[in-house]
């Protein structure tokens, strides 16, 4: 299995998947925590954490999969959300809550 495979099978048969550095317990930059830490304000339990700083095949590939440059990378029902910036935008406006809400009863 080529790793884009492996990233579109991560997406596709996980609701929700958070592509980070790091664990959400144990973050490697500001970023990916502040990406943790929104999934955590919305109630989020359930979701695939992917550490790219232990899978370089993930890292290296990863920004081919949807054409996104820089981690963390949010995935919900198989399409890209987008970074910290935008999760923390969205959530502002009670937009993503909406959303991972759903992916979850889904």
């Amino acid at each position: 299995m080529t790793p884009l495979d492996r990233i579109r099978d991560q997406v596709t048969n996980n609701a929700i998947v958070l592509y980070m550095k790091g664990t959400p317990q144990f973050p490697q930059c500001g970023f990916s925590a502040r990406a943790a830490q929104v999934l955590q304000a919305c109630g989020v339990k359930d979701f695939l954490a992917v550490n790219v700083l232990m899978d370089p095949e993930i890292f290296e590939n990863l920004k081919y999969y949807a054409n996104w440059p820089t981690f963390p990378q949010l995935y919900v029902k198989g399409e890209l959300i987008g970074g910290s910036d935008i999760m923390i935008e969205m959530y502002q406006k009670g937009e993503i809550q909406k959303l991972l809400e759903e992916a979850q009863t889904a």
